[in-house]
């Protein structure tokens, strides 16, 4: 038995600290603020991180396992890197940098989908109680918290509204919307929620399942959020990335206050990993019932999904990902009497380059 809190409603969990100070953020208003001492404050956090911890420390001593994590260091660099971005911009070649942060915003954006997830019936897909921990708690008040962390809510920005504040601060307002919708057109993003999700939950969506008496829900629900936990944890590497970008102030305008709405996302995004670690943990460490009653351990389930999602992260999206922001680079190059020698300087600052074939290979670094 434990005197630790770990049921909690929607309404707390939604609950953000006193602000004395609103966050504003290329004259929106913004989620969290400043506390009386003026330090930056995440949004909804009074009882979310309390509430993660206790779920965290009770599943600890129940089943005495680790929580399932995945080093930051198992994930590339950034790319491009911090010493190709300034190469970049020093030579004027800003378009690529105002594609990525358009992208990454717009990305954040479509977060708000997850509040719309299919829920099963989780405890019968469980032969241990669920009461009383983070799984239980995801239409509760987590989804919905993270929905509105990425997206905003009402009249309130969010992280989408943030990073593009960032960019527009960065690149003096270097895009209209026309332009935003043919940049993410390249870059195969759809402008508006509900575009072609290409994700491993999707295709599971579309029939491609691995575990045939699990609940399809359920599987989806799994795939989804082990996706997303790579995606969150890897972004720390984009946030420092963009934070050492965006502070060169000789490099980009703002003096510095791009970089400082990045690093306040960052300390957003806290809560999404460790929500997401602690219910894929509680998952792992349970018991599943099949549709026909079959039990089948969690550790074979959440195991062999997460295996799946690493693959793809590590795999199809990252080549993914690589081939668009290099397609952004050599199209803002166009016509540039200059395209193959900066293009060359580029690629001999990066640890990966493209071969003629269209895959990638490791590169040694010059100093730049």
């Amino acid at each position: 038995m434990t005197d630790l809190q770990t049921t909690w409603t929607e309404h707390e969990l939604l609950e953000t600290h006193p602000i004395e100070e609103p966050l504003w953020a290329g004259g929106v208003k913004c989620h969290g603020g400043f506390d009386a001492d003026g330090q930056y404050v995440s949004p909804r956090t009074l009882n979310r991180f309390p509430a993660i911890r206790n779920w965290q420390e009770q599943r600890k001593a129940q089943f005495g396992t680790d929580i399932l994590d995945i080093e930051l260091s198992s994930w590339p660099e950034h790319y491009p890197s911090v010493d190709q971005s300034r190469y970049l911009i020093s030579e004027g070649v800003t378009a690529p940098f105002v594609s990525i942060l358009t992208r990454i915003g717009t990305v954040e954006g479509f977060g708000s989908m997850i509040r719309y997830s299919v829920m099963p019936d989780m405890q019968a897909c469980f032969d241990e109680e669920i009461t009383g921990t983070a799984m239980s708690h995801l239409d509760g008040g987590l989804y919905e918290a993270h929905a509105r962390d990425e997206a905003g809510f009402g009249d309130e920005g969010g992280h989408k509204q943030m990073w593009f504040a960032a960019r527009d601060i960065a690149f003096d307002n270097p895009v209209t919307k026309d332009e935003t919708e043919f940049m993410l057109a390249r870059m195969g993003i759809g402008a508006k929620p509900g575009a072609p999700d290409v994700s491993g939950a999707r295709k599971q969506m579309l029939g491609e399942r691995t575990f045939d008496d699990i609940d399809v829900n359920l599987e989806m629900l799994i795939a989804r959020m082990a996706s997303l936990l790579l995606i969150e944890i890897s972004a720390y590497h984009t946030f420092a990335w963009a934070e050492e970008v965006l502070s060169d102030t000789a490099l980009v305008s703002g003096e510095g206050e791009a970089a400082r709405l990045v690093s306040y996302i960052r300390s957003d995004e806290a809560p999404h990993v460790e929500y997401l670690k602690t219910t894929l943990s509680e998952m792992r460490d349970r018991t599943f019932v099949g549709e026909s009653g079959k039990k089948h351990p969690g550790t074979k389930i959440v195991g062999q999904l997460w295996d799946q999602a690493k693959a793809n992260s590590f795999g199809a999206r990252r080549d993914q990902m690589l081939a668009q922001t290099l397609g952004e680079i050599t199209y803002a190059l166009e016509g540039n009497a200059r395209k193959d020698e900066i293009l060359e300087r580029f690629h001999s600052l990066g640890t990966v380059r493209p071969k003629a074939d269209g895959t990638w290979e490791t590169a040694e670094p010059l100093a730049y």
